[in-house]
């Protein structure tokens, strides 16, 4: 078993790692995929499919009143299911020489760009887990910033110009920390043009 905690750690130093000579790329883009959210999507479809057949079956007794709230219920139960799972199944993290854009989901909403000149540090952060930030999605905890979470593992954080941090969990983390943090260096005040 320390074997493979061993090449697992070395998966991570290699796949971060370049060669001196190599350039940063113009454009920097990253993804993070959680599958294990298309079960809770199909949970909520099926809570969907419960208020229809409430609502069409016939063999209601309760009085009307219960059944517009059980339908109700159900339907709106499942299209929040839906898409809280569905907005946040993926995110495509994107770095240009401008701003970094965060897109979740498939319709790439809720969508957040920072722009460089307000991030004052990037970091890689090895392990972000659902747990440290409260579940899956985009959230917010006093003290600790804002994250977009869609997996446990790595992931980056931004320190902005006003103390907040920003961290999202992205593939190859540390590569855009690399393309972050030398992006910053190009526009520093006084660095070589």
């Amino acid at each position: 078993m320390p074997i493979l905690g061993t090449l697992s750690g070395m998966r991570h130093h290699l796949s971060g790692a370049r060669r001196s000579g190599d350039a940063l790329p113009a454009i920097w883009t990253g993804r993070a995929t959680n599958r294990a959210q298309w079960l809770l999507a199909i949970g909520g479809a099926a809570c969907i499919a419960l208020g229809i057949e409430l609502a069409v079956d016939p063999g209601w007794a309760s009085g009307l009143p219960a059944l517009v709230v059980a339908v109700v219920g159900c339907i709106a139960a499942g299209l929040l299911m839906l898409y809280g799972t569905l907005a946040f199944v993926h995110v495509a993290v994107r770095v240009d020489k401008d701003c970094l854009e965060v897109r979740c989901g498939h319709i790439g909403v809720p969508r957040r760009r920072i722009l460089l000149s307000h991030v004052v540090d990037a970091s890689f952060a090895p392990r972000v887990t659902p747990r440290q930030w409260g579940g899956w999605g985009y959230r917010w905890r006093p003290g600790k910033g804002t994250a977009v979470v869609v997996r446990r593992g790595e992931g980056m954080v931004l320190v902005l110009g006003d103390g907040h941090r920003f961290t999202v969990t992205v593939d190859n983390a540390e590569a855009a920390v690399r393309c972050i943090r030398d992006r910053l260096r190009r526009n520093a005040p006084g660095a070589p043009a």
